[in-house]
């Protein structure tokens, strides 16, 4: 676990001097990427979420393309296109942004439903098929998506399938006033994202990702995790609960966590702690709920206080 500890902890002080006050969210990322697993962030503009992306890219010292989405973004924009050369009188396949390390798409809830319906298969099995062809994206790969929860004119919501491939959704938030006047302090020269290095070799991440396995999880712990996805899909207010792919979310999440505190044994508190972030995103609230103002995030915390945990055997 030593090694996890000390490749996350380089990543996220790098990260810091970009992105200050906020080393709770720069964690849940990081989770996220050790793994493999791609990210929603969600916030107002101005909030640092296309920055993080960056600096987490940089730091890393792995591929980074930027997908800026729009209402006219083809599929192709996204995947590639197959270009006839007269010459060779054959098809030559040039790559889209996809083929890359960490794909930042920019407001994603801006491109048409066939343009992100293009990215389904690209997070789900690291891969894109064109033209009857299918071929491997680089390992690692990440999407991290970002999109406006308050303007909603000219956007397309993201279908549930959709979502549900984004390990987990992340928002950042406004600064408290110290930290925001020690951000306006750190960009009186030269940005920081500007003089950010890679710390680490990103390349190691798929092996780091092998090695989260190798964290214990109780069957009381595991028996939890479903209880709690089991919980979701029971709920009143619900309409669409946690998937199967959310309870294996949660489950990495919290071995990864575990890692990062330097155990090699999970404890419900990582769950809990992970719960959220990692299955909010996968529900649908009833649309008569929603009118009586009833969220996701709410229904998650009281199920957190009621799901029963059997610590019998615990330990």
């Amino acid at each position: 676990m030593n090694d996890i500890q000390e490749f996350s902890r380089q990543v996220l002080d790098n990260v810091e001097r970009v992105i200050i006050g906020k080393r709770d969210v720069l964690e849940l990322m990081m989770i996220a990427i050790l793994c493999e697993g791609h990210v929603l962030l969600e916030d107002v503009p101005g909030t640092g979420k296309t920055m993080l992306a960056r600096a987490m890219a940089r730091s890393l010292g792995i591929d980074f393309k930027r997908l800026q989405c729009t209402p006219d973004l083809l599929p192709n924009d996204v995947t590639g296109v197959s270009v006839y050369e007269l010459q060779q009188q054959t098809f030559t396949f040039i790559p889209g942004p996809a083929f890359t390390n960490i794909l930042l798409a920019d407001e994603i809830n801006r491109a048409t439903p066939r343009t992100q319906s293009a990215l389904l298969e690209a997070m789900g099995e690291r891969q894109v098929t064109v033209d009857g062809v299918t071929r491997p994206l680089p390992r690692p790969f990440f999407v991290l998506a970002t999109q406006n929860p308050v303007e909603y004119e000219g956007t397309f919501p993201l279908p549930e399938a959709q979502l549900d491939r984004f390990f987990m959704k992340l928002t950042l938030g406004y600064l408290n006033e110290e930290t925001e006047s020690q951000m306006l302090l750190n960009l009186g020269g030269v940005h920081p994202i500007e003089t950010l290095e890679a710390v680490v070799d990103g390349q190691r991440l798929p092996t780091l990702s092998r090695q989260v396995w190798e964290v214990h999880v109780d069957d009381t712990v595991r028996d939890y995790i479903v209880r709690l996805t089991f919980a979701t899909r029971r709920h009143l207010d619900l309409l669409l609960g946690a998937s199967p792919r959310g309870s294996h979310a949660l489950y990495r999440a919290a071995q990864t966590h575990a890692a990062l505190q330097g155990r090699d044994y999970v404890l419900p508190d990582d769950v809990k702690r992970l719960a959220e972030p990692v299955l909010s995103h996968r529900c649908l609230v009833h649309p008569e709920s929603a009118l009586r103002g009833v969220t996701v995030r709410e229904i998650v915390a009281g199920i957190l206080q009621e799901a029963p945990l059997d610590i019998g055997e615990l330990g």
